[in-house]
């Protein structure tokens, strides 16, 4: 048994011993077919044999290339020679991918800054002994960097020396601004959007502005948090905090058109990128409510953003606060906190959805459900601020009023029939009364500026009424009483900062323009001699220079619209104050009515656009020289206002009106209040730009072509299919 047992053992060592033989030869090593090592050379062989030979170095591994390095003799592959690389090879080496590499690249410039930051200004210090004194106070960062955003810029070579001037070079290329301008402030976070970069100072001043002038019109964001959360936890709430407190600041003009469009790109990235958090809806909260700057109704996106506000808010349970865990897959622990905000921010998400389609006459996509509507006693975490519930009422009362009068299933247009709308008005006038009755205590004028802008939008309903009706004088008479009404409120809006009518949302501007129209209209007609005409004329005119001082931008929709008011104004006549032209006629009655209570608006501009064709004129030549509604000439430069008025009259009425807004990005005016030098007054937007291209009679024509030569939004004429 034994030797049957030997030979099968001593073949396979045989073979073993010989498939060693042979890789030792594939391997190039010569040795002899009959030497047998011993167990310890074996054991060093296999290990040998267990590692992949390294054929390429370490550069050319990384990045994948067909290396020609020589091991025995050395020789450096001819790669790394060119490049002067350092050519080797190591057994434990192991590719870095490019994005691990750059976040690694990252952390060591953060690193790299706070050494600069603690070594002194980025200047050799040879030339600082050389150019400086020892006891040289240091500069303040407020005037050595006076630029809120820095775009890209070349590095001097001779500004660091050694080890600092490699750091400047990363510096340079990974962040891509100026280290010189880093270096002044100090080495603080500089926040960069695209090519945008805002340094800490001006951070933190527009967010006090955004704070001071905008938030009281949409409380529910925290003043105590510095801005540096609020970029932790939303890059998209931060910058459109700074976007929106950009609208008119003074120290540079610039950066809101500026941010325009990168910060416009991280909101559809934001969006696109699944799931969101709920800060997002905050950020489109505010976005809604002071949209950017456009020169056209078709390429304004507030309308969409608006839906997706709230299709987003529900994604993500705010209308179920206390059951967030039914809309996420992972553990939901309920913080009282963090339960108040959600409540707090789906109040404004309806409050701000329900102003949007008020303004652009839609439909609503409100959803007013338990969470909004339970009773305070019920839980004390779903309680709303005192400046926020008196606001939601009166914004469920404009839901009221659109569902009351424009939802009628059974109508083509939506219009409830003749004699219910009157009785639904009268019911609804009554609501109205309580609700001014409820919040007259409370005394605050931004809440009592959205109450009367609700009784506008009920009133607005009276263009569509039957002149043959026998109250149909009473409700033209209520509709006049209600614009009047509102206008005064809103030109004489004052907090304790001061007038803030130009820092309002731009559902008050629509509302002002929609008023406007109906005082154009009423002066126009029968009705023009039941009313006090020269009151009326120069609250019209008070309105044409509020809707200017509201523009942020040279050529945007609020500088086109009054300028549409004011030649509709002097194209349509001086009203007549005859007592043959008593009798009520039909001259109120729209075109345009699937707009609901905009219905105005867009039939006003309707009938100008198609005036305006036939009588060969054109906005932009206007833009140039606004219109004076006073005047009767015919010529542009005639009507145009000049800049002989002072600060302290406004167009068309006797005496100072403080409440006006000052001319956007005039550098004399201050936050707020009209400024005045050498006797010239602040401006409507646009009269002191000079830079002005020749019209082109296809942009008329042709709405949406983004590269003509234009300043801002490079569309330049009112749109040719309606401007919705």
């Amino acid at each position: 048994m034994a030797g049957v047992n030997h030979t099968p053992v001593s073949a396979a060592a045989s073979e073993a011993v010989s498939g060693r033989k042979r890789n030792v030869t594939i391997a190039g090593m010569d040795s002899s077919p009959g030497s047998i090592e011993d167990a310890d050379d074996n054991d060093a062989r296999e290990d040998r044999r267990r590692q992949p030979v390294k054929r390429a170095c370490n550069e050319c591994r990384q990045q994948k290339l067909r290396c020609d390095v020589i091991q025995d003799p050395w020789s450096d592959c001819s790669r790394c020679r060119r490049l002067k690389l350092d050519c080797k090879i190591e057994s434990n080496f192991k590719r870095v991918g490019k994005r691990s590499r750059n976040a690694e690249m990252e952390r060591e410039i953060i690193e790299l800054r706070k050494q600069i930051a603690s070594s002194g200004p980025g200047v050799p210090q040879q030339q600082q002994q050389q150019q400086q004194p020892v006891d040289t106070p240091k500069q303040d960062s407020n005037q050595v960097s006076p630029a809120v955003y820095q775009t890209p810029s070349a590095m001097s070579a001779d500004q660091y020396m050694g080890s600092q001037e490699a750091v400047a070079s990363l510096l340079d290329l990974r962040s891509g601004f100026d280290g010189s301008n880093y270096m002044r402030n100090g080495g603080a976070q500089v926040k960069r959007i695209e090519d945008v970069m805002v340094v800490p100072e001006k951070v933190i001043e527009l967010f006090n502005l955004f704070f001071t002038y905008y938030h009281p019109f949409l409380p529910f964001l925290d003043r105590k948090q510095p801005p540096e959360e609020y970029y932790n936890i939303s890059p998209l709430l931060f910058w459109t905090i700074i976007s929106v407190g950009a609208r008119r600041y003074q120290s540079d003009s610039t950066l809101l058109n500026s941010l325009a469009g990168p910060v416009t790109r991280l909101v559809w990235s934001t969006l696109a990128d699944i799931p969101q958090s709920y800060h997002v809806v905050k950020a489109l909260c505010l976005l809604c409510s002071w949209p950017f700057p456009t020169s056209s109704t078709s390429t304004d996106p507030t309308f969409m953003l608006c839906g997706m506000m709230v299709q987003v808010a529900m994604q993500l349970g705010l209308h179920r606060p206390s059951h967030s865990q039914d809309f996420s897959k992972f553990r939901v622990e309920l913080i009282e906190d963090e339960l108040k905000d959600k409540v707090r921010t789906w109040a404004i998400c309806n409050i701000v959805a329900q102003r949007v389609s008020t303004g652009y006459g839609q439909p609503p996509s409100t959803l007013y459900d338990w969470t909004l509507s339970s009773s305070d006693s019920l839980d004390p975490n779903l309680k709303l601020p005192g400046d926020i519930k008196p606001r939601l009422e009166i914004e469920k009362f404009c839901d009221k009023i659109t569902r009351a009068l424009y939802t009628n299933r059974r109508d083509p247009v939506g219009l409830t029939g003749d004699q219910e709308r009157f009785a639904m008005i009268s019911f609804l006038s009554r609501d109205f009364d309580e609700l001014e009755e409820q919040f007259k205590a409370q005394n605050d004028c931004i809440t009592d500026l959205y109450l009367h802008a609700s009784n506008l939008h009920l009133h607005l309903s009276a263009f569509f009424d039957d002149p043959n009706a026998k109250d149909y004088r009473e409700r033209v008479l209520s509709l006049y009483v209600a614009t009047t009404s509102f206008l005064e409120v809103a030109m004489n809006l004052e907090t304790e900062v001061g007038p803030v009518l130009s820092y309002t949302p731009y559902y008050i501007y629509q509302m002002m323009v929609a008023a406007g129209c109906t005082l154009l209209k009423l002066c126009k007609g029968f009705f023009a001699a039941h009313i006090d005409m020269e009151y009326t004329k120069h609250l019209f005119n008070r309105t044409i220079w509020a809707i200017r001082g509201v523009s942020v931008s040279s050529n945007d929709l609020p500088e086109r619209l009054a300028e549409v008011l004011a030649q509709m104004w002097r194209l349509g006549g001086a009203p007549q104050r005859s007592s043959t032209h008593t009798d009520v006629d039909d001259s109120l009655r729209l075109k345009v009515r699937c707009r609901m209570s905009m219905s105005l608006l867009f039939d006003s501009v309707w009938r100008w656009r198609e005036d305006a064709r036939t009588k060969g004129r054109n906005i932009e030549a206007y833009l140039k020289n606004p219109t004076n509604p006073d005047s009767t000439a015919d010529s542009s430069a005639a009507s145009s206002v000049g800049p002989i008025r002072t600060a302290s009259s406004t167009p068309g009425i006797s005496g100072g009106d403080p409440s006006l807004a000052p001319a956007p990005m005039l550098s004399q005016a201050s936050l707020g209040v009209q400024g005045s030098t050498n006797g010239v007054s602040g401006l409507p937007s646009g009269f002191m730009e000079p830079n002005y291209e020749v019209f082109d009679p296809l942009n008329w024509l042709l709405d949406g072509l983004v590269d003509l030569p234009y300043s801002y939004s490079t569309m330049g004429g009112m749109e040719s299919q309606g401007i919705a």
